[in-house]
């Protein structure tokens, strides 16, 4: 049942808990999953993992390492989105991400230039290499895999001709060696928990008051007053885990607080939440996902929008690839390479995003790369080999893209 009120001098319904819950089952039923299965497999074997190994899984020192393990495919995952709602696909985001983490390397170490200048290099060569993705794909035609193919492959002899054959390049001890190994001091990450859950609850209700004062149909308060809790609790449990002493020999070198990871990946988690969101482009970029020739016909500069999330894409690439190199303290021909891009794309997808285009959130890629993370760490916890852990990631991501699959025909069925 629905209650009514008088909201902005128009009168409104406004679903009860138990409607509002009805609401979301129909969705689901009707193949709107978002990031449910990921969500559910990622508790699932949290659970698994836990209970076989409870002393070492659950430690305050392994979920500082899943936040480290995870940054770097988070990174790239996260531009991965933007192409994939365009339904496009980038196979160079991995070996990119060593190119510029290359570069950035070289400006420091062999130019000796300052970290700054370094990480700017990094930065515009990411955003160089989607310009000319992009407009490859967009304004030539060559469809998105054959270009992205071609690059993948380049950018390896790019790598090999910038270091070496087997060249090892370290970076010194500094702010870029932090990002991806040191932790924030404890008053600082308790500062920044606290902060962030009261920023999120006033986003929350600011984001109800707004729909209310406009006459807008509004969720319940309660369901608002729980996300709250949830993610408070959530961020809260996680802090006060981390900032335990997980330090082998505290005597000698204390170790506790929030890895500056997660507050990279956070923040660019918000950043790219409020673009596709909150934004004229983030709708646009749903619209060409959606409807290429429907959001030409609207008007839309549908190629520079294919082009822009190119540009997104190898920027974030870039991101990666500094977090790659800032955890490995050094840079090689590998950097990026192996199972990089294979992780990244199965982020993006296992989180919810779909490969067809039109559907995707960027909280998809940390999701997924929280899933694939747990997997890589915990069936190591537990001794499986290498192969083994290929093998069931493979098997985890296959599931997803099936779910996706089954998902829009499901949606279709519906809507005829």
């Amino acid at each position: 049942m629905s209650t009514y009120e008088i909201a902005g001098g128009v009168k409104v319904a406004r679903p009860t808990m138990a409607g509002h819950l009805r609401d979301y089952l129909a969705r689901i039923r009707g193949g709107d999953l978002g990031a449910l299965p990921a969500v559910l497999g990622l508790v699932v074997l949290t659970l698994i993992f836990g209970a076989a190994r409870p002393n070492s899984f659950f430690s305050a020192g392994n979920l500082a390492n899943l936040f480290n393990q995870a940054a770097g495919l988070t990174m790239i995952a996260m531009g991965l989105i933007f192409v994939l709602l365009l339904g496009e696909i980038d196979l160079s985001a991995g070996y990119a991400a060593g190119v510029c983490g290359a570069a950035m390397a070289i400006l420091l170490t062999d130019r000796g230039y300052a970290e700054p200048v370094a990480l700017l290099g990094a930065l515009l060569t990411g955003v160089v290499i989607g310009l000319a993705l992009g407009f490859l794909v967009a304004k030539v035609g060559i469809p998105s895999f054959v270009v992205t193919l071609a690059a993948f492959l380049a950018f390896q002899g790019v790598l090999l001709n910038l270091l070496g054959e087997g060249k090892n390049l370290s970076i010194p001890d500094g702010f870029i060696k932090s990002l991806n190994k040191d932790s924030l001091p404890v008053s600082w990450s308790w500062g920044l928990a606290i902060a962030s859950v009261a920023v999120f609850a006033l986003f929350q209700f600011l984001r109800y008051r707004g729909r209310a004062d406009r006459g807008l149909l509004t969720e319940p308060i309660g369901v608002t007053l729980l996300r709250v809790a949830g993610i408070a609790a959530l961020i809260l449990t996680a802090t006060a885990i981390l900032t335990r002493e997980r330090a082998i020999n505290p005597a000698v070198a204390s170790l506790k607080g929030v890895p500056i990871a997660a507050l990279v990946i956070g923040g660019f988690l918000v950043l790219w939440t409020l673009v596709l969101g909150r934004t004229s482009y983030g709708r646009h970029v749903y619209a060409v996902g959606g409807n290429p020739e429907a959001a030409r016909r609207a008007g839309i500069p549908v190629d520079r929008i294919r082009i822009s999330v190119f540009v997104i894409g190898s920027f974030m690439a870039a991101i990666g690839g500094i977090m790659l190199v800032s955890r490995a303290g050094s840079v090689d021909p590998n950097t990026g390479g192996s199972s990089t891009l294979l992780y990244s794309v199965g982020a993006a997808v296992i989180g919810g995003t779909s490969l067809f285009g039109g559907k995707g959130k960027v909280i998809h890629a940390v999701i997924g790369g929280a899933v694939i993370a747990v997997i890589d760490n915990g069936m190591f916890l537990m001794d499986f080999s290498s192969g083994t852990r290929y093998i069931f990631t493979g098997v985890i991501l296959l599931i997803a893209a099936g779910v996706d699959a089954l998902a829009r025909r499901r949606a279709a069925a519906g809507n005829r």
